[in-house]
């Protein structure tokens, strides 16, 4: 079929080359699973520069079918991308320059999906010669109040966490104008007339991921410029805004910066705890289910990052992050619960005095949620916090003891050496504590490969 397909993008009716392009990328998936072979790869080089040479069409239609069906080979194929950049980049930015503004919105598109798929691969100087002085002028050419600085602000975004500190030579022109952009929207919002443009709560979002990006790629290298600017404020400003989608991006970028710069948000911390815990206790959590999820991993973020300082609100947060896993069987959001275990790990870790006296209220429901999620950080940090208020409270868990066990035998591996001695040591203080065959009885509980993983640890 794809050997039918690729030379009718060449044909000479474009309703042809552009259903051809539409129907190829259908079969993205399977084109790019046969590139481990050479006649497979071939094949698709061939589709490849047909889309490209298809981008560059005559025909406005053709354009934007070519670019559509680029973008979605470009996630399928992702790193395989990786030797075909140059000449991939050179066709986007001579589309860049030829397309008109509904088709140029589909070439920021491909070129943010680019970005996502390749990576730090992008990070070239040959790269960034084609790819960055055509953005940058329409970057400049662009108002703050035009709408086509939408896309502009996403795919930035993307191009900002591929090249990672790459990123530092554009940085400053870029997070400024987010900053002012965000500024004179919360302006608009209560005075359009002194702003001089029309509230869109668009551009806030927009610019609020373009922060995040920009943090996400340049990690520390961020710090200087939120230390120069009153995003704090503003960020804060944004986290109690009365529109959801606002909040979501808001709380999304206070985790980011809690991980590089979590010195910046200090200063109003007791504020930034209050509102995101309020997210967690809306009686209609399903309706703003992103915001709760966002909201919650941010606290969890600025937990292990300001230690005891978080001590004031952990009561008043692990009562909203309860009843959470006490529901999550009736169908609350599944990142919701995770991230609601983990986060519940962290204030354990840095707070377990305070966490464990409550323990029989959300051990079970926890170890089933922590045995759901996937080896990571994120739950090596959750794991610690287990084994901090198992250490200050062994008692509390002997109930839930077999579901602890299979949350432990959830993991593949724990490859973090002082973790792993800390869930030994819990296993073997419970195993001296159950006398007279209980700790064999727990054991009969517990399915036979569970049994085998566990045997790493005693």
């Amino acid at each position: 079929i794809v050997a039918f397909l690729i030379p009718l993008l060449d044909d000479k009716f474009a309703l042809i080359r552009s259903i051809s392009c539409w129907t190829l990328s259908r079969f993205s998936k399977y084109i790019v699973q046969d590139s481990g072979n050479k006649k497979g790869y071939e094949q698709f080089d061939s589709v490849l520069m047909g889309l490209l040479r298809r981008i560059l069409d005559t025909n406005k239609r053709v354009q934007e079918a070519a670019c559509s069906a680029f973008a979605t080979l470009e996630e399928e194929a992702a790193e395989e991308l990786a030797p075909r950049l140059e000449v991939i980049l050179q066709h986007l930015m001579c589309a860049f320059g030829k397309y008109q503004r509904r088709n140029l919105r589909i070439v920021y598109d491909a070129i943010g999906t680019l970005a996502d798929a390749v990576g730090e691969k992008l990070n070239q100087p040959v790269y960034l010669e084609i790819l960055m002085p055509p953005l940058i002028a329409k970057w400049q050419q662009v108002s703050n109040s035009d709408k086509d600085l939408f896309r502009l602000l996403e795919c930035f975004t993307s191009i900002a966490q591929a090249l990672g500190t790459g990123f530092s030579q554009f940085d400053q022109p870029v997070f400024q104008r987010c900053i002012n952009i965000i500024q004179t929207q919360q302006l608009a919002k209560v005075d359009p007339i002194s702003a001089g443009v029309q509230y869109d709560k668009e551009f806030i979002v927009c610019s609020l991921d373009l922060l995040s990006g920009l943090t996400e790629g340049l990690q520390g290298g961020i710090e200087s410029l939120v230390a120069q600017s009153n995003l704090r404020d503003l960020l804060l400003q944004c986290c109690m805004d009365d529109d959801s989608d606002v909040r979501q991006s808001a709380f999304a970028l206070v985790g980011d910066l809690a991980k590089v710069c979590p010195v910046h948000l200090r200063p109003r911390l007791s504020e930034f705890l209050d509102v995101a815990t309020n997210q967690l206790t809306t009686p209609k959590l399903n309706e703003t289910i992103a915001v709760a999820n966002n909201a919650c991993w941010a606290i969890g973020e600025l937990a292990i990052k300001v230690r005891q300082e978080i001590s004031p609100v952990v009561m008043t947060v692990i009562s909203c992050l309860v009843p959470i896993l006490q529901h999550a069987e009736q169908g609350v959001n599944k990142s919701v619960v995770e991230n609601t275990a983990i986060t519940l790990g962290r204030l354990a870790w840095v707070c377990p005095d305070l966490v464990s006296p409550h323990m029989e209220h959300f051990m079970q429901p926890w170890c089933i949620s922590l045995s759901m999620i996937r080896d990571d950080i994120e739950k090596e940090d959750a794991f610690r916090g287990l084994c901090a208020v198992v250490r200050a409270n062994p008692s509390a868990a002997l109930s839930s003891l077999v579901l602890m066990c299979k949350a432990i035998a959830s993991w593949d591996e724990i490859r973090n050496g002082e973790l792993h001695n800390e869930v030994c040591q819990v296993l073997h203080g419970y195993k001296q504590m159950l006398r007279n065959g209980a700790w064999d009885q727990c054991m009969c509980a517990l399915e036979p490969p569970e049994k085998d993983k566990l045997s790493k640890y005693q």
